[in-house]
């Protein structure tokens, strides 16, 4: 071999080598399945259907895990879930097709209707969870167990409740708790004004009673018939001098205060205290969704106990189904699209989600405030005994009490469902049921949103000192500690910021509305709570 030969064959040699160590790299680059994404629920929801339509029966259920935010997405091949993976969802391959598990929630319904029971698909599982509340036993249990038997252990697993499902509607005398200001979260500093009426006799300060002159009335508005008038949403600090609700700093989350009844304010009907859930419009006249049960307690609703009806129900679902739209009696209404939050803020609502399980939720409600939590199951059914069974609900570990029924669930500005019923308390801890938000507006023609009403603008100030406390009612607590406070008299006035006590003042730019309703002169100076000394009961 000549010297030119040896130099090619060479470089022939170095080539193949070259091309043995660069394949086996392209391969791995090729096949290296893509990393999970981290996704909000809204992406995630629309991705999973985007996968549940392109996968069709080989996909088993979905859920969210939350603790990085991928989606899980059950599939009955590996060839499923190759297509998973490849868009960026991670995927489990599980036994239970979602046709099979939707055939034994059929079962249950059919062969083990026993009062005090529930059941919900899984997804983290692959199974249906069977609970069982504390009065199942005897007879009701051995038929429960006799069915989830013939079902088999992979299907199926059952677990007890200490407490007792129940619908959450409540009466006049269940009291609010604590931390609550009537219904709209209006309490500055210690606690509701009263029940859930907002009428302790000792009332908030400088208004006796809380009802609507401008103390921690029924919508936690401040004033909002006749205190600080219709434009207390507007104003970005003024403090309120003539009574108002001394709500701290409105807009913290996107809203101000509301002028009306917002989603987790009680109304009453009849003998029947519930919560409203979100405010809609249909066809662009002013209503609200509730829970149907509360929808069949009474025709008529309203945002005080014993006053003016505030709507009337047009449509009423329960059992099977739990919802109710009841619209307003002022078609000139324009109620917020909202959610108190129960510290005097409130939460923007701007459209309806779908549930998905390990999707992290809050609830609020006029008994119990605000409370967070996590979807544990769909397509749940629970059976509250007396014939009251309901299917298609959503499964939470959220508490609720007697009284939140109706009230809104939702997840950051998203509608998710109406607070049905459930067991246990906010004291130990329960789980909840919910009515899905948007099977209720497709079914009565609702729109989520009723008119922005006062405001996503800013709230009545940082520290107005007008003291929302109940007094030495049920809150109790100092009611507001910056000079400035209720004991002034007016109608409602607005300072643009001048008098001490509220931090830096913004006049705002939204109108102000003195209001037209006369106030108490209130019970002393410096935010003094008033001389009450009713209790709220319980």
């Amino acid at each position: 071999m000549n010297k030119r030969t040896g130099v090619i064959a060479g470089a022939a040699t170095a080539a193949i080598v070259g091309a043995a160590v660069l394949l086996p790299n392209a391969h791995a680059s090729t096949d290296r399945p893509a990393a999970p994404r981290t996704l909000s629920s809204h992406a995630a929801t629309q991705l999973a259907a985007a996968l549940k339509a392109d996968l069709g029966d080989r996909t088993a259920g979905w859920y969210l895990d939350g603790a990085n935010g991928h989606l899980v997405v059950n599939v009955l091949s590996q060839d499923a879930a190759d297509s998973v993976t490849a868009k960026g969802a991670v995927a489990k391959v599980v036994h239970n097709s979602l046709t099979a598990l939707k055939a034994g929630t059929k079962t249950l319904r059919d062969t083990a209707s026993v009062p005090g029971t529930a059941w919900s698909i899984d997804p983290k599982t692959n199974k249906i969870v069977v609970t069982a509340d504390r009065t199942v036993t005897g007879a009701k249990m051995a038929r429960l167990t006799k069915a989830t038997a013939g079902m088999g252990a992979g299907m199926v697993t059952v677990q007890r409740s200490q407490g007792v499902f129940q619908r959450y509607d409540g009466g006049y005398a269940g009291g609010m708790a604590g931390g609550s200001a009537g219904s709209g979260g209006g309490a500055d500093a210690g606690g509701s004004a009263g029940s859930s009426a907002g009428a302790s006799a000792g009332g908030s300060a400088g208004s006796g009673a809380g009802q609507s002159d401008g103390g921690a009335g029924q919508s936690g508005s401040a004033g909002q018939n006749g205190g600080a008038g219709q434009g207390n949403g507007g104003q970005t600090g003024g403090e309120q001098t003539g009574g108002g609700a001394g709500q701290n700093g409105g807009g913290g989350q996107g809203g101000g205060n509301a002028a009306g009844p917002i989603g987790g304010s009680a109304i009453f009907g009849g003998n029947a205290r519930c919560s409203l859930g979100f405010n809609v419009t249909v066809k662009g006249a002013p209503a609200f969704l509730t829970a149907g049960h509360c929808g069949n307690d009474s025709k008529t609703w309203s945002a005080d106990q014993g006053g003016q009806p505030l709507g009337t129900v047009t449509t009423s679902q329960f059992p099977k189904t739990d919802f109710a739209l009841v619209t307003y009696n002022d078609p000139g209404a324009k109620p917020q699209s909202a959610v108190d939050l129960g510290n005097g803020s409130t939460q923007q609502i701007t459209k309806a989600a779908e549930a998905a399980v390990g999707m992290k939720v809050q609830r609020s409600g006029s008994t119990s405030g605000l409370h967070d939590g996590t979807v544990t199951g769909l397509d749940a059914t629970v059976n509250y005994g007396n014939g009251d069974i309901v299917n298609g609900l959503i499964q939470t570990d959220v508490c609720a009490e007697p009284g939140d029924s109706g009230g809104s669930m939702f997840s950051g500005d998203a509608a998710v469902g109406l607070t049905s019923g459930g067991s246990g308390d906010c004291k130990s801890g329960g789980q909840t049921f919910f009515q899905p938000v948007t099977a209720a507006l497709q079914a009565t023609g609702a729109e989520i949103g009723a008119g922005n009403g006062n405001g996503t603008g800013g709230g009545n100030g940082t520290g107005g000192g007008n003291g929302a406390g109940g007094g030495n009612g049920a809150g109790g607590g100092d009611a507001g500690a910056s000079t400035g406070g209720a004991g002034s008299s007016g109608a409602g006035t607005q300072d643009p910021g001048s008098t001490a006590g509220a931090g830096t003042q913004d006049p705002g730019t939204g109108g102000q509305d003195p209001g037209t309703g006369a106030q108490a002169p209130g019970a002393g100076s410096g935010g003094d709570p008033g001389s009450g000394s009713g209790t709220s009961p319980n």
